[in-house]
């Protein structure tokens, strides 16, 4: 249980940091930067492996990363959207 608990605090907080990185207004509020986290975390052991500390299931330098990377990338779908409506 506590397992779980950890891991969503830790998304939200990568998400979080990943945000800040980037500067874009990550939406979606908490419910977002867990997401973002997650999958920020999934993308950046993909791209640059399991390293540093790891807490809560996540290592955290390469998540930090892929968040920053998964935001960005957001940002610029983002605004692709609304310049074509």
């Amino acid at each position: 249980m506590w397992g779980i608990i950890i891991s969503i605090v830790m998304a939200i907080i990568i998400g979080f940091i990943g945000d800040a990185l980037v500067g874009n207004n990550m939406p979606g509020g908490l419910l977002g930067s867990m997401i973002a986290g997650f999958v920020g975390a999934w993308i950046g052991a993909s791209l640059f492996g399991s390293w540093g500390p790891h807490v809560g299931g996540f290592a955290v330098i390469p998540a930090i990363l892929g968040t920053a990377i998964f935001v960005f990338l957001l940002g610029l779908l983002s605004r692709l959207f609304r310049r074509a409506a």
